[in-house]
């Protein structure tokens, strides 16, 4: 729920490798403002190749905020994400009326513009207990017993991700309640007017950057930075696409080759779901990857009064 006023945060968002960083640089420039990064992989400082944080140039043209400010060994959510998200925005626009925040992660993005939902705290012995039963019977005993308890939700959750699984199904045990009746009940009141501007691409372009975007990713010593991570592997900061594959590698599952293949296949397949997540705010502006920022912020001047 958004207040009638005059702040304005400009919010880019798209799948990876699409272009979002070097135009939000650009339309922070235009307008002097800066940069609320939430993108959830690059909030770790020891994780900087896997994760495309931006080059030490691109940091320093523009003030970036969430850019590899937490350690992989600080427990950091998405709800203290919204907090201190929110807060930081409330300080610059006292200074500027018009902020940017980028972005590929859909949960942060959402979580800045709209909230989070509330739920009741649960009994932490749920939660051991669901994870227990994720290492004796796998990931899809879970994922039927969420199907039965709460079928709407089953269809809308990333239902690969151990994690949203247990979430979803420790809220259903705990409560009695499905996980859906919580969602979109309460109201959160921002002192912005978002405009959100999406990236696209063809699909068969989209997929070449992403490939040649991790073979950049290699070059510039991705295997290096993952086997120095290597001991801390189980740290759920490190369960992301770019960083699992090289840990099989590393454990000899599988080779070299066919875990490149499996970092640009899982890559694609995340590009898909953000594509997905996006497309449902039907006020998000679309524009294409090849758009010029003149055409971008002609479109920004026209919306902001």
């Amino acid at each position: 729920m958004f207040t009638p006023n005059k702040n304005y945060l400009i919010v880019i968002v798209g799948p990876t490798a699409i272009g979002k960083t070097a135009l939000a640089i650009e339309i922070a420039k235009r307008y002097k403002s800066e940069i609320l990064s939430c993108d959830s992989r690059q909030f770790f400082k020891e994780m900087t190749i896997g994760t495309a944080v931006p080059s030490k140039e691109e940091l320093a043209s523009v003030p970036h905020h969430f850019i590899q400010n937490k350690s992989i060994f600080e427990n950091y959510s998405v709800g203290d994400f919204e907090r201190e998200g929110i807060a930081l925005l409330d300080e610059l626009f006292e200074k500027n009326p018009i902020q940017v925040m980028v972005g590929g992660s859909g949960l942060y993005v959402n979580a800045i513009l709209n909230g989070l939902d509330d739920f009741p705290n649960i009994d932490p012995s749920i939660r051991i207990k669901l994870n227990t039963l994720l290492e004796k019977e796998g990931i899809e005993y879970l994922q039927e017993q969420l199907k039965e308890l709460d079928p709407e939700h089953y269809q809308r959750v990333a239902i690969k991700n151990p994690q949203r699984v247990i979430r979803a199904l420790e809220i259903c045990l705990g409560t009695g309640k499905t996980y859906s009746s919580f969602l979109n009940q309460k109201k959160n009141i921002r002192n912005f007017t978002p405009i959100v501007i999406g990236i696209q691409a063809e699909r068969e372009i989209m997929y070449e950057r992403i490939n040649k975007r991790v073979d950049i990713m290699i070059q510039n010593g991705l295997i290096e930075e993952v086997t120095a991570l290597y001991p801390y592997r189980e740290l759920n900061a490190l369960q992301t696409v770019g960083y699992r594959e090289i840990f099989s590698y590393l454990n000899k599952e599988i080779t070299l080759d066919f875990a490149i293949e499996e970092i640009k296949k899982n890559t694609r397949r995340f590009a898909k779901r953000q594509l997905t997540w996006f497309k449902k705010d039907e006020n998000t502006h679309w524009i294409d990857y090849t758009s010029s920022t003149e055409q971008v912020v002609d479109f920004l001047d026209k919306t902001i009064t």
